[in-house]
């Protein structure tokens, strides 16, 4: 089997944010509906960064003639618009994204979401943003309606542990934890 040049296994300790890989959404300002994640990288993570800007490239590279479209010249790579992004300054403030880098993937099709033991997740309770995993993710040239760069698709998903979910959701379990019993007889009394 070869490998494609425009396909990255990020590292294990990627987060997984706004993640919607249970029902296809409809992106904001309308258009096909889409399953969607971001993959939030540690910057410690060199391995995973490196491979995914290798993948950039190749994309680019690739995407030669797409890029191009009707004009006499191809962009060159960085004046176009690529989905690896610092989260220290485009999600300054927001916890989550310091010290990382994130990237956006979605696709029309549903992601394989596989457990540690690559066994498929059923439950979807176990899919929340915040886990941790793997993500099979590949990058390609777009041209679309004068828009022009790199873009990253998802292809599964691997979660490898539960982590602290994000976007400010509690667990049920969370919220009752602490409640004493006894408070609740004068109501039911």
């Amino acid at each position: 089997m070869t490998k494609s040049p425009t396909k990255v296994i990020t590292g294990p300790k990627t987060i997984f944010s706004y993640l919607n890989v249970n029902e296809p959404k409809v992106p904001m300002g309308g258009g096909t509906p889409k399953y969607s994640v971001s993959l939030i990288i540690p910057k410690s993570d060199t391995v995973t960064v490196n491979k995914i800007k290798a993948a950039i490239k190749a994309a680019y590279d690739e995407g030669q003639s797409k890029l191009k479209g009707n004009s006499k010249f191809v962009p060159d790579l960085d004046a176009l618009k690529t989905p690896l992004r610092d989260g220290d300054k485009d999600r300054k403030g927001d916890a989550a994204y310091a010290n990382s880098y994130f990237v956006n993937a979605n696709s029309t099709t549903k992601p394989g979401v596989v457990d540690a033991d690559r066994q498929d997740i059923i439950d979807t309770s176990e899919l929340y943003s915040g886990i941790v995993g793997r993500a099979s993710i590949n990058f390609y040239a777009y041209n679309s309606n004068g828009n022009k760069g790199i873009a990253c698709g998802l292809n599964n998903l691997q979660k490898l542990a539960d982590g602290t979910p994000l976007g400010g959701h509690s667990r049920a379990e969370d919220d009752f934890a602490d409640l004493d019993d006894e408070d609740d007889e004068d109501f039911l009394g």
